[in-house]
């Protein structure tokens, strides 16, 4: 599987919320999981407030305890605190070189993603309404966009024989 962290923005909740991807303007963050043989989405967890909660800490906190002995995730450098053992990403030492062209393309897969739950206008702009309601908007996207996945919409194929 591969994961990232997205995230939302919100109106302003002060530092709590504080969303370095969005220059310190508060933010909710996502963490999501993207299969890698099928290009589904397979982990969704959040939402966070973005200041307090690095993407590797949600990680920590859950997806991390969900897998098994052996078993890693490729991730971006945001993860390179849990690699080797659980995280499999660029800047880790552990990293052999000559996957490196693949591992680019699943976490492009990844960034795929994340761009067509923002093609909402809701996720888009500033969410305007209760935040406490925001998990179950961000939840009904990503089911719709997983059954577009699905339905003749797939994110692109990842090439294993490279």
């Amino acid at each position: 599987m591969s994961v990232d962290g997205t995230d939302v923005r919100i109106p302003n909740h002060g530092p709590r919320f504080a969303s370095h991807k969005f220059k310190g303007k508060s933010a909710l963050r996502y963490e999501l999981g993207v299969d890698i043989l099928e290009g589904d989405l397979a982990w969704l967890n959040g939402p966070f407030p973005a200041g307090e909660w690095p993407d590797i800490e949600i990680f920590r906190n859950c997806l991390a305890t969900w897998l098994d002995l052996g078993e890693r995730v490729e991730a971006d450098d945001g993860y390179v605190g849990e690699a080797p053992w659980k995280v499999k990403c660029p800047m880790s030492v552990s990293n052999p070189q000559e996957n490196e062209a693949m591992q680019k393309r699943v976490r492009s897969r990844q960034e795929t993603l994340n761009k067509r739950l923002k093609q909402w206008k809701i996720l888009q702009d500033e969410y305007r309404h209760d935040i406490t309601q925001h998990g179950f908007v961000f939840r009904a996207i990503a089911v719709i966009t997983q059954i577009a996945i699905k339905n003749g919409e797939p994110l692109f194929e990842v090439d294993y024989s490279d």
